[in-house]
């Protein structure tokens, strides 16, 4: 992580086309559902917290039960629920089917216990199957600004009987060709892997599957004394990577995305408090490291055990009651609509994060938080008039931030706080 000014021109490539969202503020803000039909109350409240994107499986077997009859029902519904809130899905095509693969004997992704399920598509009629089937789902929600990531962490239990690299490009190389000849504009992106597994993915890139797909996304799971903010590193090798393997006309096209990434609050995870913390950090980071869309891990929590990890990822409960990272998206959402950053601003450490961000205006904002203890740090400003700029923290309690003669005092803490300045610049800016 490199301290100073961090510019658009530098860590985001240029994005391959409307469809992947620009990285202004809120529109890569996204969150992962597990239902279909019904749950209107649901996507009410995703709107009104400020989310623009859902990640949901689009199931194979639930779709094809008998082989060439596609039924794509329960998907009409929710994507007609999302369009009327103003809501994109990123569908993934995911996972095997029946008939076209025997029952085998796997560990659960997530129990890790065995179970029986199909092997995914490892033979010639089940990829080529998958891959008519995928090029018929692209066709039929032509032109609904779906983006169809293909699979979920092959590198993991996901991928059955175990994880293959192999086995997963020659998937993906069918797939993504055959969404390309039913649909020329369809977004296609993957491999959707458990972190960054570097072996795994530099197999997947050598197969050829970087000229077909319009992103790569990763899921950054990281231990959880590790905050959002520990992911660039990451994130520019994988760049570094991207561009090693893709054609030269589409490397710079390739965007990275964020397509599945939580912290728990169970009682071996973050507290209530962290993960409202670390919910808008992670949309900043990543933000501030060229990658546009961010998915959170999850919507609401999957059950009520305090010591179950999957029943924890939530930002609400299993009620739909708001968590404060509820809040804090929304607060997020709210306060930087319509704002893209503009650089990261350099206070002297690098655990301090000063982000300026900018409107269509010019008119400028800032969003600050610290890593580290809380503490105090003093900006510099353009003008040294005296002057009040509001600031809101987390939930949208607003605070005074009084700048005089010329400086400004702001208290950073583990929450984002934000502060407007209007055509007001930090002193040290970079021009305009």
């Amino acid at each position: 992580m490199r301290l100073g000014t961090i510019t658009l021109a530098t860590a985001l490539p240029l994005l391959a086309c409307a469809q992947i969202p620009e990285p202004v503020l809120p529109a890569g803000v996204g969150v992962n559902i597990h239902f279909t039909t019904g749950h209107e109350r649901d996507l009410d409240l995703m709107a009104t917290a400020g989310f623009k994107f859902i990640r949901m499986d689009f199931h194979w077997a639930g779709i094809e039960r008998e082989k060439n009859v596609y039924d794509w029902s329960a998907y009409d519904e929710l994507t007609a629920n999302l369009e009327k809130r103003g809501l994109r899905a990123l569908y993934i095509l995911d996972y095997s089917n029946p008939l076209y693969e025997e029952e085998i004997t796997s560990p659960n992704p997530l129990t890790g216990k065995p179970y029986q399920t199909p092997a995914s598509p490892q033979h010639e009629e089940s990829i080529t199957a998958f891959a008519k089937w995928a090029a018929a789902a692209a066709r039929h929600f032509s032109g609904r600004k779906i983006i169809w990531e293909i699979w979920n962490e092959p590198n993991g239990h996901f991928w059955t009987p175990k994880p293959d690299a192999r086995q997963y490009a020659a998937l993906a190389l069918a797939t993504a060709k055959a969404i390309r000849e039913a649909d020329k504009d369809a977004k296609i992106v993957g491999p959707a892997t458990a972190g960054f597994p570097w072996d795994f993915l530099e197999t997947v890139f050598k197969a050829g599957v970087l000229e077909y797909f319009d992103a790569v996304t990763v899921h950054p799971y990281r231990n959880y004394s590790s905050p959002p903010e520990t992911a660039a590193p990451d994130y520019a090798k994988l760049r570094g990577m991207i561009d090693r393997y893709a054609p030269a006309a589409s490397k710079r096209k390739i965007s990275v995305l964020s397509g599945e990434w939580g912290y728990a609050t169970h009682q071996r995870g973050v507290s209530l408090e962290t993960q409202a913390a670390f919910a808008a950090r992670q949309q900043l980071a990543n933000l501030l490291n060229g990658v546009p869309l961010s998915i959170w891990y999850d919507w609401t929590n999957d059950g009520t055990d305090p010591k179950e990890t999957e029943h924890n990822f939530g930002v609400t409960l299993s009620d739909l009651k708001p968590k404060p990272a509820y809040h804090a998206i929304q607060t997020l959402t709210r306060e930087l609509s319509g704002y893209r950053i503009a650089h990261r601003h350099d206070v002297g450490s690098e655990n301090d994060f000063v982000l300026v961000l900018a409107d269509a205006k010019k008119n400028m904002k800032l969003a600050a938080w610290t890593m580290g203890e809380p503490h105090r740090v003093t900006l510099k400003l353009g003008s040294k008039r005296s002057s009040v700029l509001p600031a809101t923290m987390d939930g949208g309690r607003p605070t005074e931030v009084r700048a005089q003669k010329g400086s400004l005092a702001l208290d950073l803490t583990a929450m984002p706080q934000y502060v407007t300045l209007g055509k007001t610049v930090l002193k040290t800016d970079p021009p305009r």
